[in-house]
């Protein structure tokens, strides 16, 4: 792989490469951060859950929240390596590209990375994933789509429903460059491979439908992602990725680790004594005892813990650059940083103090509860309104015309298959909010009636 080819500000669906004016306000990489920010479903990661359901008297953070900071460190991260490897690599400054685009590209990327979460959490996956594997009308689908297909289904990933929304078609796609798109994708392979090499990282999970898989192999081969598979659409990582992720494990580590101190689910001395060790020698204690306010030192420390790891990552990547560049190297870079043994003690307490606690647990069992009720009802409504006309009751016509015009249209319209009408059901669960999927569940099951409006 190459940085010139790499750096391809093409979108897909070009024929050619639109030249960058000399005189350009924006970058075609600051346009894909931009679109990103006021698109639709960046809006609504404002209710969705991050880890925690929303106290009432404290703030914690959203998908929102966590997105923009990831980006901020998403672009630190790109600007520190671009301005080395700019210097090592002359053949980029004469072709004009420069540390800003570097961060530009990593921080779009990190901005987008979790625009395909579905709402309530981490257990929004599960919850559709279970859907089709444990609900009978669910498993009912089994025999209308084929083996890749309802391995798309059965292990549902936000990773590739991201990259399902930034590739929708007609107008809906947010068009991003090729560059964008590719840092984008961390898990660059389809849903079922014949054996999953564990050595790499890249191949944990997935990063694309059978939907979009074109999409993604035209990526590839335009900008020269290394191919790991003849038979099956496995490749290498783009080289930027590894920071996009490296800036998401930065901040859900510090920041989610910030918020349980403030929940009081983990100490304020358990809190400060970990992230004084990812600082190091910089830390001083008698500073930070002039700081009045725990909530006040805690922000302090976040923020020196950020900019350590920020140093070390940066540091790393331009070390392992030819490895990576070769598709040797495929493992997290904040795994093989100073610091990691202090970001594995964070996780550790992290898993047994926050995510595993009470309120996060019940918001993940309405989770499971919400989503189920609502795919069971929009899915069979799709399907029969669609391939089974026979079957397609009064009822189901009422749910039916509960979906947005949008989704309707798309059902009518790109469709063509069972496969299709099940991922654009999909598209609209795992696309609507937390409040607005307990709302709509609600009221599908009697549980609340719609309020009167006055006219």
């Amino acid at each position: 792989m190459n940085w010139l080819q790499l750096l391809s500000y093409q979108r897909p669906g070009e024929k050619a490469v639109k030249p960058q004016n000399e005189g350009q306000v924006r970058s075609a990489f600051e346009v894909d951060y931009d679109r990103i920010i006021f698109s639709h479903p960046f809006r609504r990661l404002q209710d969705k859950t991050q880890v925690f359901p929303l106290p009432e008297h404290d703030f914690v953070h959203t998908r929102l929240t966590h997105s923009l900071e990831v980006s901020s460190v998403g672009r630190s991260l790109g600007k520190r390596v671009g301005e080395q490897l700019i210097e090592k690599h002359q053949e980029l400054a004469k072709s004009h590209f420069t540390a800003f685009d570097f961060g530009a590209i990593v921080a779009a990327a990190s901005l987008a990375h979790d625009l395909g979460n579905p709402p309530f959490g981490h257990s929004g996956e599960d919850a559709i994933s279970d859907f089709f594997i444990n609900n009978a009308k669910g498993q009912f689908f089994k025999d209308h789509v084929s083996d890749k297909q309802w391995a798309d289904l059965t292990n549902f990933e936000g990773n590739a429903q991201g990259f399902r929304i930034l590739n929708r078609k007609g107008t809906h796609g947010l068009k991003l460059t090729m560059a964008s798109l590719a840092a984008f994708t961390k898990y660059p392979r389809e849903s079922l491979i014949a054996e999953v090499d564990d050595s790499r990282k890249s191949q944990k999970k997935y990063g694309f439908f059978q939907s979009e898989q074109e999409i993604f192999q035209k990526i590839a081969e335009t900008i020269g992602l290394n191919r790991l598979s003849t038979g099956e659409a496995i490749w290498c990582r783009h080289p930027l990725a590894f920071l996009v992720e490296a800036a998401d494990d930065i901040c859900y580590n510090i920041i989610d680790f910030e918020d349980g101190c403030r929940l009081g689910l983990v100490s304020f001395e358990q809190t400060r004594d970990l992230l004084s060790e990812i600082i190091g020698e910089k830390y001083d204690e008698s500073k930070l005892d002039k700081i009045i306010g725990k909530d006040e030192k805690i922000g302090v420390l976040r923020a020196m813990a950020i900019n350590q790891l920020i140093n070390e990552v940066s540091e790393f990547f331009i070390q392992e650059e030819d490895k990576i560049l070769q598709g040797e190297y495929d493992q997290a870079l904040t795994n093989n940083i100073p610091a990691s043994g202090s970001l594995k003690k964070i996780e550790k307490l992290s898993i047994e103090k926050i995510y595993r606690s009470t309120q996060v647990m019940e918001r993940e069992a309405v989770g499971f509860k919400v989503i189920d009720g609502l795919l069971e009802e929009f899915t069979v409504a799709a399907f029969n309104s669609r391939f089974n006309k026979g079957e397609y009751s009064r009822q189901q016509r009422s749910i039916f015309r509960l979906l947005p015009e949008t989704i309707k249209a798309e059902l009518v319209d790109q469709s063509n298959s069972p496969y299709d009408a099940l991922l654009i059901i999909t598209d609209f669960v795992s696309g609507i909010t937390d409040s607005y999927a307990l709302s709509l569940y609600r009221k599908i099951n009697g549980i609340s009636l719609p309020v009167s409006r006055p006219i």
